[in-house]
């Protein structure tokens, strides 16, 4: 039996991530890149994508790995570990991480993995107490903010929703204030929990 074979088998073939039935490939977790069923998972086109840091990580579709990363097969414990640990600035990541349990060859096996497929540093934007934001988050002002060439002022306390972070300067944000697209200085704005 070919090991493709053997993951449809281990996974009823679904996805060991998310679940997902469509689009169904082998991904080598293994150091050493040599796969067997042990050291590999069957996972979607979407997850394949993300992990391999083809395109960037939903944190919306990873809300699967609450249920996933108990899984009793290795890799895909590993693989839940590493996603979680590259979405950590979700605070629901965070608390799975928590829970998330590894023996310490497997934590081990995951740590030197994650190297490949980390972000680098990055750009991370932070509000005006320090907590980290994320794309989607909601955001308040904490100080009325005159908008330039608007004609109008976002008053403190304006709960701006869905905001989006701008790639390459951590101290802007954009998000929508009476109807238009601003960019906001994040000094000026605390998280919402």
């Amino acid at each position: 039996m070919s090991l493709e074979a053997d993951l449809l088998e281990r996974s009823q073939s679904k996805c060991e991530l998310c679940g997902a039935s469509d689009t169904l490939g082998v991904l080598d977790v293994s150091l050493s890149g040599v796969p067997d069923a042990q050291s590999s998972a069957l996972v979607c086109e979407t997850c394949r994508a993300q992990v391999a840091n083809e395109i960037d990580l939903n944190p919306h579709h990873w809300h699967c790995l609450n249920e996933t990363m108990w899984s009793d097969i290795d890799a895909v414990k590993v693989l839940a570990w590493r996603v979680l640990n590259r979405l950590k600035a979700e605070s629901w990541a965070q608390d799975l991480l928590h829970m998330l349990y590894l023996e310490e060859d497997q934590l081990n096996w995951a740590k030197a993995g994650l190297a490949e497929y980390e972000d680098g540093p990055g750009v991370i934007h932070k509000d005006s107490n320090g907590a980290v934001l994320s794309a989607g988050d909601t955001v308040t002002l904490i100080k009325d903010l005159p908008v330039k060439g608007a004609g109008f002022t976002a008053k403190r306390g304006t709960a701006v929703r869905n905001i989006s972070l701008v790639p390459d300067n951590p101290q802007h944000i954009e998000g929508r204030v009476s109807g238009q697209q601003i960019v906001i200085l994040t000094q000026f704005v605390k998280r919402s929990t």
